[in-house]
């Protein structure tokens, strides 16, 4: 029997289980670009308009390093660059999905049964990895044909659809090495992220400090960075067709890596040995919410440290966004249709913030979902055999489900408001509105964690399909203004009635209908899991 063995039908398997996540973040990201595209073609149609607001983005180190590199002042140029945060998100994706097909299925006793029948042992990762190579594939097919549809040039839209998706592939690869590391899913992608967040850091600091990619003392950072490689590649600016061999041979590295410690190993255990806690339990381990603290803590510091970071790199690029649309009339509409403020500056901090809103709620219907996590790995039942009602174990993850977002969204208005008051001159005058301005948000991320509150106590089946809200939800957010779609459309989305704060005149009625639709969710939530066999497949 071949070590492959049993691959070919593994495929169909994992395509089954991914069938509702798998096409909405590949949709989702190859329709952005295009977007981007048509955005840039439309505000700035002159070659002297788009040099303006080159010159004056590209010399502010913070959009530099939030963005990335720009080449050139041609609109396929300008859309590499405001696409930088995708190839990092593509990332992400390829990144979970592997580790979801391989260290998950283990760790939930799948893999074992699997492998009681005629399956080889590189079947499984073969398998994880083809699926996630394919989608990357048809992903970076797909924006190139959208950037072509979108009248780009046909050699830089293909070399900037294979550089995302090589670059996302890179990660896929890293994901199965760090799945054959670690006895937990959390522990493997704890791992993947970790590598991914190293990669982001170089490519920040390379950019920031490397002269916008001109050449810099501390470009080689970013050309270290698998997250950097993509716009060197110079799309749309002299193409550098050779840069594509990078990531393949990263690639290539990893798997070598990785393939042979799959089968070194014992099956459901990792390389790095596991850490043994205490013999007895701690005081904090006697309830339902010290352990759901115990569970939720890890994912909560790492998201509240991620959202510190973010703002004091939004918060530094608000005065320079400002200025860069300057004077372009269509460019301050939109913003202040997102943001909410006559001032640029302050509109371009409220749509970012609204955008950073979305990430918040990705927390809490994560947070939401480790419940059902817990249910189909096995954990729930014996503990709801015990003295713990359905009701309070339930509570104790919705808790962080609620409390996280606010959390993460009050560090993200404190460090915004303190890089863009030192920028301005006022930290006095600008930490308070901008904290008000991310705890405003909060509402709107609480409804989404509460409607995926909803589907685990109702239809823990389709839990998942949380997540294909919040895709909708982001599309909305960054196409609606622009492409000036309908209100009712619009109206879908609860962050459209979250009220802008940084604006002259709101009001709190909103955010009080948000409040009271997600303690409607929670409540029919509670009661649907009360009522419902657990653990339900």
């Amino acid at each position: 029997m071949s070590a492959f063995t049993g691959t070919r039908q593994l495929v169909p398997l994992i395509l089954r289980r991914d069938r509702v996540v798998l096409p909405i973040w590949v949709v989702l990201l190859a329709v952005l670009p295009a977007s981007y595209a048509g955005t840039y073609a439309g505000l700035y149609p002159t070659a002297a308009e788009r040099a303006d607001y080159l010159a004056s983005t590209a010399s502010n180190p913070s959009i530099v390093a939030l963005l990335g590199p720009v080449f050139g002042d041609s609109v396929g140029a300008l859309t590499v660059q405001r696409a930088g945060l995708l190839v990092l998100i593509a990332a992400l994706a390829s990144l979970l999905t592997v580790v979801r097909h391989t260290r998950t299925e283990e760790e939930a006793g799948r893999r074992e049964l699997l492998g009681a029948t005629v399956l080889g042992r590189y079947a499984g990762l073969t398998a994880a990895l083809l699926v996630t190579y394919a989608a990357n594939v048809l992903l970076g097919l797909l924006i190139a044909g959208g950037l072509v549809a979108a009248g780009l040039p046909g050699d830089g839209s293909l070399l900037f659809g294979a550089g995302v998706a090589l670059t996302a592939v890179a990660f896929a690869t890293v994901g199965g090495l760090a799945a054959q590391l670690t006895e937990s899913a959390g522990g493997a992608r704890g791992v993947g992220l970790g590598v991914l967040g190293l990669a982001f850091a170089l490519r920040l600091g390379g950019d920031a400090g490397g002269s916008g990619g001109t050449g810099g003392s501390a470009e080689w950072l970013s050309w270290i960075s698998p997250l950097g490689w993509p716009p060197r590649g110079r799309a749309f600016a002299g193409e550098r067709w050779w840069v594509l061999l990078l990531p393949v041979l990263f690639s290539v590295a990893v798997a070598l890596v990785a393939y042979p410690v799959s089968v070194r190993r014992d099956l459901g255990a990792g390389v790095l040995p596991p850490r043994l806690g205490p013999a007895t339990a701690g005081g904090g381990l006697t309830g339902p919410f010290g352990l759901a603290w115990r569970l939720h803590r890890g994912q909560l510091l790492g998201w509240t440290v991620g959202f510190g970071l973010l703002g004091l790199v939004l918060g530094g690029a608000a005065d320079a966004a400002g200025d860069a649309v300057q004077g372009n009339e269509q460019v301050a509409e939109i913003m202040a249709r997102l943001g909410g403020s006559s001032t640029l500056a302050e509109a371009y901090l409220g749509s970012t913030l609204s955008l950073t809103a979305l990430a918040a709620a990705g927390y809490g219907i994560q947070a939401a979902l480790r419940a059902r996590a817990e249910e189909t790995a096995g954990r729930t039942e014996p503990l709801l055999a015990t003295a713990v009602s359905r009701s309070r174990w339930l509570a104790a993850h919705l808790l962080f489900a609620l409390l996280g977002p606010v959390a993460v969204l009050a560090v993200a208005g404190l460090t915004t408001g303190l890089a863009y008051g030192l920028s301005v001159g006022d930290v006095g005058g600008a930490v308070p509105r901008l904290l008000g301005a991310g705890l405003a948000q909060v509402p709107a991320a609480w409804v989404l964690a509460g409607l995926a509150a909803l589907l685990v106590g109702w239809l823990p089946r389709f839990s998942s399909a949380a997540w294909a809200v919040l895709a909708g939800c982001l599309l909305l957010g960054q196409i609606g203004a622009v492409l000036k779609l309908s209100q009712w459309a619009l109206d879908i989305s609860p962050f459209t009635h979250t009220p802008q704060v940084l604006g002259n005149n709101w009001t709190a009625a909103p955010l009080a209908a948000l409040t009271v639709i997600t303690a409607a969710l929670l409540t029919l939530a509670l009661r649907a899991f009360h009522s419902r066999d657990v653990p339900t497949q």
